[in-house]
């Protein structure tokens, strides 16, 4: 597996993914290997390569990222009455593109890959 599945296969349209929003920076679509019964996967479409990489010049995108996750989380919420966001780092973070988890629901798969 690369180092970065968001920008080798999904944003380069590789893979198709049924997206959930989409802005001019960030896309929002079904995890194309859900671990929950609803899990969405929220990235930007620059790259950048975590959390903790993250430049002062990269706040405008910061928070169109966030403004997403906040508008998928809540159409979640209201859905089925609950939502986590999650983003993971360092060795916990096997595609090296910043990413976040949006998920609700029953876990259905139990290994470790994202």
């Amino acid at each position: 597996m690369s180092d970065d599945f968001y920008c080798e296969n999904v944003l380069s349209g590789l893979i198709e993914v049924e997206k959930v929003h989409e802005t001019n920076n960030v896309v929002a679509y079904h995890h194309t290997r859900p671990f929950w019964e609803t899990h969405i996967v929220v990235i930007p479409k620059r790259h950048i390569s975590s959390l903790l990489t993250l430049e002062d010049s990269d706040n405008e995108i910061l928070l169109e990222l966030f403004q997403v996750i906040r508008e998928v989380a809540g159409k979640v919420v209201e859905q089925k009455g609950a939502a986590r966001v999650l983003t993971n780092l360092g060795k916990y973070q096997d595609s090296k593109h910043l990413h976040f988890h949006v998920y609700s629901g029953k876990c259905v798969r139990l290994d470790e890959s994202s």
